[in-house]
Formats: structure tokens, sequence, C-alpha cells
């Protein structure tokens, strides 16, 4: 995660240590190198779950964050994704068995614009019908979500597993699963972004 090992200390450059956002208690996630602060705003870093929460078992989720403010030696990010390990999820498919997904954009109660993609997986081959109204459990629950919850509310239900466990509940009265999860959760824009669209089409409407 660390530029430090990578790249040289350049005359006029400093380092500035990248924190996650709070609901993640602002762990370290490495650090950055620039001559002005500005510089770093915009950057991205991957890490995982594991290095986040010091457990190995979390490696195979994938968490990135954007840099969004800079304070002395300090970068502030923000959550933008998760993402679980295509190494995990092929770990998850079984020959023989039905592997069930979706795409779902929402908003959250506070107006965040987020595409989820929640996938299952049977223990043997589904039919059509019991695929479909898995997949239609899958974005029903997402929607409910969404509906209840704010950004971070959202995020923490993904990242803690809690989303994914109602989707496995609700999902095995209709065929026995093997597994529920959260494949991948996007950030696709922020409440000021939306508004500028929606102004922006109102413009042209008018």
């Amino acid at each position: 995660m660390s530029e430090r090992s990578v790249s040289p200390q350049r005359q006029g450059k400093r380092w500035y240590t990248i924190l996650a956002p709070e609901q993640f208690d602002r762990a370290e996630l490495g650090e950055t190198l620039a001559a002005e602060p500005e510089d770093v705003v915009g950057r991205t870093v991957e890490t995982t779950l594991g290095d986040i929460d010091g457990d190995q078992g979390q490696n195979n989720t994938k968490l990135t964050f954007k840099i969004t403010d800079v304070g002395s030696d300090s970068a502030y990010t923000e959550f933008v994704e998760h993402e679980l390990t295509r190494d995990y999820l092929r770990s998850l498919v079984r020959r023989g068995a039905s592997k069930i997904k979706a795409v779902v954009t929402v908003r959250t109660t506070d107006d965040y614009r987020i595409r989820v993609q929640p996938v299952a997986f049977t223990t043997k081959k589904a039919d059509r019908s019991q695929e479909q109204a898995i997949r239609r459990i899958m974005i029903d629950l997402v929607e409910e979500a969404a509906e209840e919850r704010d950004f971070e509310e959202f995020v923490d239900s993904v990242v803690e597993g809690r989303l994914s466990s109602a989707v496995y509940g609700e999902g095995k009265e209709v065929y026995p699963l093997r597994r529920a999860e959260v494949q991948k959760l996007t950030l696709e824009a922020r409440p000021e972004e939306i508004a500028a669209e929606e102004e922006a089409s109102a413009d042209v409407a008018e």
C-alpha cells in the first residue's frame, strides 16, 4: 500500500499518511508522496478488509478509498468500492450448481447513488424459475436496505456481511444455497453530483 518503498523522496516533496474514513476507525492505509497537498486529492488506495481489521481471513475482501482532503501530514479518504477477489469467487463455484447474479443501482437515504452486485451460489442446479425467484429476493433486499439506511450504514451492512446473510436466509427458502455474497459495491455519485445532474436535466427539459 505504501509508496515509500518504491518512490524515492524528492526535494520539495513530502509524505502524507493516508487514513481510512472514521467508520473504519481512521486506520492507516499507507503513505503517498506529493509536492503540494492538492496533488494528493483524488488519488485512490486499495487495501483489504483483513489489513484494516488485522484478520487475515478477511483478505478476500478488497476495499478502495479515495483521498478527498489533506491536513498537515495526513490525507483523509472516503470509501468508494468494496469487491471480493476473483480467486475467492471462483472457489465458491461448483460444477452442476447455479451461480445467480444481479446488478442493482439504488440511492441511500442521504442521497448517495451506489451500484450493488449481489451473488448467490446454490448447492445443486436450480431451475430457471428458482433462479429468477432468488434474483428477485436479492434485488428486493438491496433496494429495501437502501431505503432504510444512509450511505455509511449501507456500507457497514455489506462489509459486516449482514446484507449477504439476509439474502442467504431468504434465498435458501426457495432453493438450498451454499453461499450468498455482495460481490461488488461501488459509489457512483455523491449527493452534490446527483443534484448537479438533476439540475442539468431540468435545464435541458426547459
